[in-house]
């Protein structure tokens, strides 16, 4: 249940976005991030804002645990468009966490991957991948670099 408390408290943000998905490239730009995260029910849940000052927008995510499940499951949300997304769900096993979904992007269905990785007290990877073949193959399109403040 406290699998995301290494998470709670400010970090520097640095991101790589790849350009144009599903496209073959690797044109990606890097922009920096702050992020807050605070716990909620007692580790049962917790909440992160992040800005990204120099593209003009910020997003945050809601994590909530299921006891039954004893799984996680991510709400994503942004400013440019104020909409809560559907969750990606999943779990820890040896320090990473794998965490999946569906979504739709520009009308057609995906597969969503959100991966935590090479977590530390003071830093942690985030990555996304999309399919576009129902998970059979995979396009990184988002790094996120961790460092605590």
């Amino acid at each position: 249940m406290n699998d995301f408390d290494f998470f709670i408290g400010s970090w520097n943000v640095v991101n790589r976005r790849l350009r144009t998905l599903f496209a073959g490239s690797d044109d990606w730009y890097t922009f920096p991030g702050t992020a807050v995260c605070r716990p909620l029910f007692g580790g049962a849940g917790n909440i992160d804002e992040i800005e990204f000052p120099t593209v003009g927008w910020a997003g945050l995510t809601l994590r909530l645990f299921d006891v039954e499940r004893q799984t996680w499951s991510l709400y994503w949300a942004s400013s440019r468009t104020g909409t809560l997304e559907p969750p990606v769900t999943g779990a820890f096993t040896g320090g990473r966490g794998d965490f999946y979904g569906d979504e739709t992007l520009e009308g057609r269905p995906i597969r969503v991957h959100y991966l935590w990785s090479d977590i530390t007290a003071d830093s942690a990877r985030w990555e996304q991948e999309f399919s576009a073949d129902g998970g059979a193959t995979w396009e990184s399109n988002w790094v996120m670099e961790f460092t605590r403040r």
